[in-house]
């Protein structure tokens, strides 16, 4: 399958200024499941470009401006070709069949600081919502739980965007009982990480199709949760659709918590005032199947 995303971001200033250097992920993440076919990035204004890998590997365009100007343009357009059809072609190690289950040799070596909460302050809240869905017997099957949990999310709490940054922690989203994407995976990072599971976060784009289900979260930045699953690996979870990530789905970044996965990073020197208005146009699809 081929998808085509074009990503424009647009900011207007009252005056000219002058921009800080910037940070860009918006370059999908490249694997044996997806592979980048045409690639364009476009800067207005005058500026220079070195490319770098952060530290968990993602492809970051650093940009130094030149001059100062009251626009800042930054177009994105990639075509790519995606290989995660099946998202269930995997078998999990026969231990991890059931929770809890820890994890052996170096995994839980390499995959520590994913096990790490980010909320521990909401673990009885989330003891709370999660002990009706475990089995009283204190075992449950790995991947059925997860793909409830999963699907969960999707039905029972309502989605709306958000553009303000930052996230809810995991207790304002059940409080809520709403949130956007990116809440969401955090709740379910969160969830996992409770459960004794490596979790991490992934920004990237969800691509628009003929199922309505996925459309409420497409043509726009989107964000779901990978769980490293042993003898399957990290697996994509997107709570929003509350379904596996697959086909439809391009990752851009996959980091340990929300916060530094974010697509544009950068400023302006002077006043807040000066700053006008941002427009963003996002198209995701499929371009071949």
């Amino acid at each position: 399958m081929k998808l085509k995303i074009s990503h424009v971001n647009i900011y207007c200033y009252e005056r000219p200024v002058e921009l800080t250097n910037h940070q860009l992920m918006l370059r999908p993440v490249e694997s044996h499941g997806l592979r980048i076919c045409t690639e364009k990035l476009e800067i207005y204004p005058a500026h220079n470009v070195s490319w770098k890998h952060d530290v968990f590997n993602n492809s970051v365009a650093q940009v130094y401006f030149t001059g100062k100007t009251e626009e800042l343009r930054i177009t994105s357009e990639y075509t790519v070709e995606q290989f995660n059809i099946n998202p269930f072609n995997f078998s999990l190690d026969l231990y991890a069949n059931l929770l809890p289950f820890d994890y052996q040799g170096e995994d839980l070596i390499d995959l520590a600081p994913f096990l790490i909460r980010q909320y521990p302050a909401d673990q009885a809240v989330l003891d709370e919502w999660l002990g009706p869905r475990l089995e009283p017997s204190g075992k449950t099957e790995t991947l059925p739980f997860l793909l409830a949990l999963n699907e969960h999310i999707a039905s029972h709490f309502i989605y709306g965007r958000r553009e303000e940054p930052g996230v809810q922690s995991p207790a304002q989203t059940l409080a809520l009982g709403s949130g956007t994407c990116r809440d969401f995976a955090l709740l379910l990072m969160e969830a996992a990480r409770h459960l004794g599971l490596a979790a991490r976060f992934v920004s990237g784009y969800l691509c628009s199709s003929d199922n309505e289900a996925v459309d409420i979260a497409a043509n726009a930045t989107h964000a779901w949760a990978e769980i490293y699953l042993p003898g399957a690996g990290w697996k994509g979870f997107d709570p929003t659709s509350g379904i596996l990530a697959a086909s439809l789905h391009v990752p851009v970044a996959t980091t340990r918590n929300p916060e530094q996965a974010t697509p544009i990073r950068g400023s302006y020197l002077g006043d807040a005032k000066l700053f006008k208005e941002m427009r963003v146009c996002i198209e995701a699809h499929i371009i071949e199947s």
